[in-house]
């Protein structure tokens, strides 16, 4: 069998092992040609010669990505600013942190006592160039990337196989869990934007097999009711009939049969069906999933310290996903879409709405779990990430995205908003970079979307610039950020 010389047996990026990616009997299944295999050990090269290493980096066994949809007003939570206009000024009081120096307002009485296991980013910031809108710049803060199609206003393109990986599943990818369990799940609804769903949330041109569990409510009722009871892991049950014993052997005479192949339709096998199919076939026999998602095995004071309501209980299960060996989970902010219910897209109404509705929640469940993943000694490896695609802007009642605002409304901003991130090697009891008066622009130390995304790399112990192939087969960075190396210790 033809052999490219050099070949020493170590695994590319995409988790095939050079040795049997070179072998000339797998180059036509994977679609490669010795050109494109030159220019994938090229770029191999490039790839690993970015420096590794350093504060932080690999301290991330796994991800909790809270996305807040909507964009959350900085103003309003987590950087209150006195001695402005009344327009500019929250309508909430601002209280004293456990972090000294650092104010939130009244709305997060909890979180505000766990900010010594956390550190807060005051300058998430970026230039709006079709990025006004919800789904363009949901789609950067996911992906590192913008879509083909952005004009000045945004854009609504559905989700498409030829859209840059999520973060998560570029991650899932390149290290995968090392328990028999889910790689990334994504609860409790897809992100959406009128029509358009999902858009940023798949593997996009690295293929189905790495896009994330989705654990979705049948219906928008019982995300709106808090229901958790009903959560949809049916196809991580056996069938009455079907013993795992009988699993395992119908395992084995595959395997068996395998043995009579070709040698290509072993290894077309190998990497189309036996990888995933072990994996699925490891998760039903195992039931750790199924444990995972028992969250009536809690007890009950535990499940009100986080909020009886589906983000507090989303986060409580992304605790127990982390615990049994979960990679990535992102916890979608439950808004409905086309629904004001719970949103952070406040035009109207945000006095009472983030007080009375997304607020308490918010505090619950980010405050519990920080502290619960910080007692049992889990947020030594796990990061946790609490964002939105933008803030809100400065002044109440003025349009800057084309929306209508009331006096009691802030729309889209961009420009200035704040990130809470905790655990994994991250600072704790720590504020990076400084807003100005106002809270419109960064003074100080401006975090990018693709270097949040690049830290987070970082920090599960991938090198940001690791080429990956598109849907052309044209090399890409995961993302185009540099790590931003004053959040880590």
């Amino acid at each position: 069998m033809f052999i490219v010389p050099g070949s020493t047996g170590k695994d590319t990026c995409d988790g095939v092992s050079r040795r049997d990616l070179l072998r000339f009997g797998g180059l036509s299944f994977l679609g490669l040609s010795l050109p494109s295999i030159l220019r994938l050990e090229k770029a191999r090269a490039e790839s690993t010669a970015a420096p590794a290493g350093g504060p932080g980096f690999g301290k991330a066994k796994s991800v909790i990505l809270i996305y807040l949809q909507g964009g959350p007003s900085h103003l309003d939570l987590w950087d209150p600013k006195d001695n402005v206009p009344a327009n500019v000024k929250s309508v909430f009081k601002p209280v004293p942190t456990k972090t000294p120096g650092l104010m939130f307002t009244e709305l997060l009485p909890k979180l505000a006592q766990q900010t010594d296991k956390a550190t807060m980013i005051r300058t998430m910031s970026y230039t709006p160039v079709g990025l006004f809108n919800h789904t363009a710049a949901i789609y950067q803060m996911l992906t590192g990337y913008t879509t083909d199609k952005v004009s000045a206003s945004g854009q609504l393109e559905p989700p498409s196989p030829k859209d840059f990986p999520h973060v998560g599943c570029n991650i899932v990818r390149i290290k995968p869990p090392t328990e028999p369990m889910l790689p990334f799940v994504m609860m409790p609804r897809p992100l959406q934007e009128s029509n358009v769903v999902g858009k940023g949330g798949n593997a996009g041109f690295l293929g189905r097999a790495y896009d994330p569990y989705l654990l979705y409510p049948a219906n928008a009722d019982e995300v709106n009711s808090g229901a958790m009871d009903k959560i949809r892991v049916d196809d991580l049950q056996l069938r009455q009939e079907l013993t795992s014993e009988r699993l395992e052997r119908r395992s084995t005479l595959r395997e068996t049969i395998a043995k009579g192949m070709p040698e290509m339709e072993k290894a077309v096998a190998k990497y189309s069906i036996n990888e995933y199919y072990g994996k699925a076939l490891g998760l039903v026999v195992s039931g750790r999933a199924r444990k995972a998602f028992d969250l009536e095995s809690e007890k009950s004071e535990t499940r009100e310290r986080y909020g009886k309501n589906t983000f507090g209980q989303c986060c409580l299960l992304a605790r127990r996903l982390v615990e049994a060996g979960t990679r990535f989970v992102e916890i979608n902010w439950p808004k409905v879409a086309n629904s004001d219910r719970h949103s952070w897209d406040v035009h109207v109404g945000l006095s009472s709405r983030m007080k009375n509705e997304s607020a308490p929640m918010l505090d619950g469940g980010l405050s519990a779990l920080i502290e619960d993943l910080d007692q049992r000694g889990l947020l030594k490896d796990t990061l946790v990430v609490a964002v939105g695609e933008f803030g809100r802007s400065p002044q109440r009642g003025v349009s800057t995205s084309g929306n209508e605002n009331s006096d009691d409304g802030r729309d889209h901003w961009p420009y200035c908003y704040t990130a809470c991130i905790a655990g994994a090697g991250i600072k704790r009891g720590y504020v990076h970079g400084k807003s100005d008066k106002t809270g419109s622009a960064p003074l100080e130390n401006p975090v990018h979307p693709t270097e949040l995304l690049a830290t987070i790399y970082h920090s599960v112990g991938i090198v940001p610039s690791t080429i990956v192939y598109n849907h052309l087969n044209q090399p890409r960075e995961l993302v185009k950020g540099e790590v931003v190396h004053g959040l880590l210790s």
